[in-house]
């Protein structure tokens, strides 16, 4: 019996593995664009369990299970309680026996390394507080898509440093190149998490001289999900980290930049930044749903 394997983290997959995902989505793109069925997952069931809402998430997994030939369920905190009644090793036990592939977007890391310890089938983190790791799929893919290998690249995150930044700091490691990381004091990423970046990452305090020679800038909203009461002390903190044309004309002339969505327009980027030729934002976001159809032929076929 083949060992189940599970994408609760970027280090879960080996860098070529990561890299013939990241081949096989732009494949699937192509198919996709071209309108040539490509149903390699008929009569597949995949389990969508949502604690934390998101429009992106929901809309990349149902529509790629649909391409793919399979079919998903949307499951709100509403229809299921992780660990809030039943025991979540039992809630996992029972769905593992009826789906092919359960993806799970709650809080704490710590739920999805629970279920997943006691599934029977692959176990996909569509976010934690922790990590973000499809969303690195699609930034990987479409960088690639314009620039070719981000190996031996510099990276710079602006911003908060959350389960995005841990994510691109655990990308650095698996696609090797060199992330610097602009946050203000007091919102560093976890000290574990960096440390095991080694000399691959560093913390620079000033965007503006992080930005210097950098191919691809990156940020995230100041205000996560369930953060919405540190709002005006998080704005006040983050004021000098909002991506400029001014931070973007420090990074190399052919650099791109990148934002996991959903955006304020003029709070962590100014608006025109977004819709800029340099931006590849709309691309980030369609490439959700390709990287994801290719994580998930990866975890059953």
């Amino acid at each position: 019996m083949t060992e189940t394997r599970h994408f609760l983290s970027l280090l879960d997959l080996t860098p070529t593995e990561l890299d013939s995902i990241i081949n096989r989505a732009s494949e699937l793109k192509r198919l996709q664009h071209t309108g040539t069925p490509h149903a390699s997952l008929q009569g597949k069931v995949l389990g969508m369990i949502f604690e934390k809402s998101s429009t992106r998430t929901r809309v990349s997994f149902e529509a790629g299970m649909a391409q793919l030939g399979g079919s998903a369920l949307f499951l709100s905190s509403r229809d299921t309680q992780l660990g809030r009644g039943e025991p979540i090793e039992d809630t996992a036990r029972v769905l593992s026996r009826m789906l092919d592939c359960v993806m799970i977007r709650t809080f704490e890391h710590e739920k999805v390394e629970h279920f997943a310890k006691h599934s029977r089938v692959p176990v996909i983190n569509g976010l934690t507080d922790l990590v973000h790791p499809c969303q690195l799929l699609a930034d990987m893919q479409t960088y690639r898509e314009h620039r070719g290998d981000i190996s031996g690249k510099t990276v710079t995150w602006v911003g908060d440093g959350n389960n995005m930044c841990h994510s691109y700091i655990n990308a650095a490691r698996q696609f090797g190149f060199k992330l610097r990381i602009a946050c203000p004091e007091g919102f560093d990423p976890d000290s574990d998490i960096l440390a095991a970046g080694g000399e691959r990452c560093e913390i620079i305090r000033d965007p503006m001289a992080a930005a210097e020679g950098s191919d691809l800038i990156v940020t995230d909203t100041w205000v996560s999900m369930g953060q919405e009461e540190e709002k005006q002390q998080r704005q006040a903190a983050f004021g000098a980290y909002k991506v400029t044309r001014e931070i973007m004309s420090r990074a190399n002339k052919d650099a791109l930049f990148m934002h996991c969505l959903p955006a304020y327009r003029g709070m962590e980027v100014d608006g025109d930044i977004l819709d800029a030729p340099d931006s590849v934002v709309w691309d980030e976001a369609e490439n959700r749903l390709h990287a994801q159809k290719a994580l998930l032929e990866f975890l059953l076929n």
